[in-house]
């Protein structure tokens, strides 16, 4: 076992420690547990926020600056027995096959440490982590506490009327620890929106949130799945913060974190997926009405270890246990992150949101959900726009627009016109038409850097050509000019570009007037 001492925390994970402390009141071992930190770590950093003598809105309304600021340790004092790594020392005996030994470590021990142990309690040390019990401990959950949730290996299908494909949705399991009630329903994919939509089914399946959500290390649910520091996705901590729950990861490649739901997923395999192998269903929606009647026969079955069915367990143990559901139905929130473009907008599916020009360069976090786009700076909200669907349009609130500022000096349409005259005057009339095609001219600018950067991939001289071609046919966009130019129809000459001749007179030609 590594120390965690000396690792530096995110500001998210200090976060969390500060959410569960003072909003929920969970137990230092809980909130350890949750976080994958050791109960020492812990307590030290609630000793800090306590320290702050602020409410949970008042921590929120902190950035992370002002936070980590606020939390910075003081000079820790240097011990005077400080404690050797025993676990891997005792790795270091092990795997040296003899040939390290303890005097050995003892002795390189005190030249590191003059004031440290000595050879009798550094031994007793060596031979207390040795002689540790192995033997697997038994699970017993309190009910209420935890909810344990997976997918299934096995899949079921579902066949499309109009294309006759075959699709093959992701079975997804949710085990309450202190009943073994059981749900499951069948999702798109494994993606964080439909993981975390999954799981708001099964809460409202329910009724209720439990303490803590136990989840494997995929990257639904966790993004960085670290021992000490897991990163949780940033749509499943939403939901964790919508239903005032904990996450906490299962360990790499440790089963027994999750047996609940493993044994869970066996009967859902068995007593769901294997009756409904040889049935045919048309769309996701009838497969999830027969896996849900399906499953309310295996909840009312008899278990023979208790001679109660899950859902009589349910009912008489762990319901009333459950914190109530929250007035307001979960709405997924995507995340992504984003460097403020000149423009001072930010591009979320293909449309642009503004943000403060004073933010042009910085690197900023987006959420995003079905109606509404927020953009955070350092934990701090910047801006907030309702959603358009519409790929393209340009989201801009008065408010973010610079005035007379050094913007304007550094980054104003008179520049991007001369950057454009650098290249030759057709480009150069091709920037202002681009930026007049937009309500406001900045809206233009990441379209002409776009173009004028065709320089360097083409010619000055091909772009100079497409430009002029560009201007006949009124194109403004990037694209169309990216792939005239991939296609060379900048160096094609057509009929009706060709100059006309000169008119000949004859006296044999009767000319446009005699068919008028």
């Amino acid at each position: 076992m590594q120390h965690q001492q000396g690792r530096r925390k995110t500001m998210r994970t200090i976060r969390e420690i500060a959410r569960l402390h003072v909003s929920k009141g969970l137990s230092l071992r809980a909130i350890a547990a949750a976080c994958k930190l050791s109960v020492s770590t812990v307590q030290g950093y609630v000793k800090k926020i306590e320290a702050l003598s602020l409410d949970y809105d008042g921590l929120t309304s902190l950035s992370d600056n002002e936070l980590q600021e606020r939390l910075r340790p003081a000079p820790k004092a240097v011990p005077v027995r400080p404690e050797p790594d025993i676990a891997s020392l005792v790795a270091a005996i092990k795997q040296s096959k003899g040939k390290v030994t303890r005097q050995l470590l003892h002795e390189e021990y005190l030249a590191q440490y003059p004031d440290g142990y000595k050879k009798t309690r550094f031994y007793e040390l060596l031979h207390a982590w040795e002689a540790q019990d192995k033997a697997t401990m038994r699970m017993t959950h309190t009910p209420g506490e935890k909810l344990f949730i997976d997918f299934s290996g096995d899949k079921p299908s579902w066949i499309d009327p109009m294309t006759g494909e075959v699709n093959q949705p992701e079975l997804y399991v949710a085990v309450l620890g202190g009943s073994s009630y059981t749900f499951a329903c069948a999702v798109p994919s494994q993606k964080a929106g439909d993981f975390a939509i999954a799981t708001a089914y099964a809460l409202e399946y329910y009724g209720g949130c439990p303490k803590l959500l136990v989840i494997d290390n995929l990257k639904s649910g966790v993004t960085h799945a670290c021992y000490y520091d897991p990163e949780i996705n940033p749509t499943f901590a939403d939901l964790a913060r919508h239903y005032s729950v904990a996450v906490l990861p299962a360990r790499v490649r440790k089963p027994k974190d999750k047996g609940k739901v493993e044994s869970g997923v066996l009967q859902v395999q068995r007593r769901i997926l294997a009756p409904l192998r040889n049935r045919q269903f048309f769309s996701l929606e009838e497969l999830n009405a027969a896996i849900s009647e399906a499953l309310e026969a295996l909840n009312s079955r008899p278990m023979r270890q208790y001679g109660k069915s899950r859902k009589e367990l349910f009912m008489e143990v762990e319901k009333h246990r459950l914190a109530p559901l929250p007035k307001e139905r979960f709405s997924i929130g995507y995340w992504s992150k984003a460097k403020v473009h000149i423009d001072y907008h930010v591009a979320v599916e293909k449309s642009f949101y503004s943000v403060p020009y004073n933010l042009i360069g910085k690197a900023v976090d987006i959420k995003y959900t079905a109606h509404q786009v927020t953009v955070y700076h350092e934990g701090e909200v910047v801006a907030r726009h309702l959603r358009t669907l519409k790929r393209g349009q340009y989201i801009t609130a008065p408010i973010h627009m610079p005035h007379e500022h050094r913007f304007y000096r550094e980054w104003s349409p008179e520049r991007i016109r001369s950057w454009g005259a650098k290249i030759g005057p057709n480009t150069a009339r091709l920037m202002e038409r681009i930026m007049q095609s937009h309500a406001h001219p900045e809206h233009g600018f990441r379209g002409c850097l776009g173009v004028i950067r065709l320089a360097r991939s083409f010619t000055p001289e091909r772009l100079e050509r497409a430009a002029l071609k560009a201007l006949e046919r009124n194109l403004t966009s990037y694209k169309s000019i990216k792939s005239m130019m991939d296609k060379g129809l900048d160096m094609v000459t057509l009929f009706e570009e060709q100059e006309s001749a000169a008119a000949i007179s004859h006296q044999n030609i009767r000319g446009g007037g005699y068919y008028a």
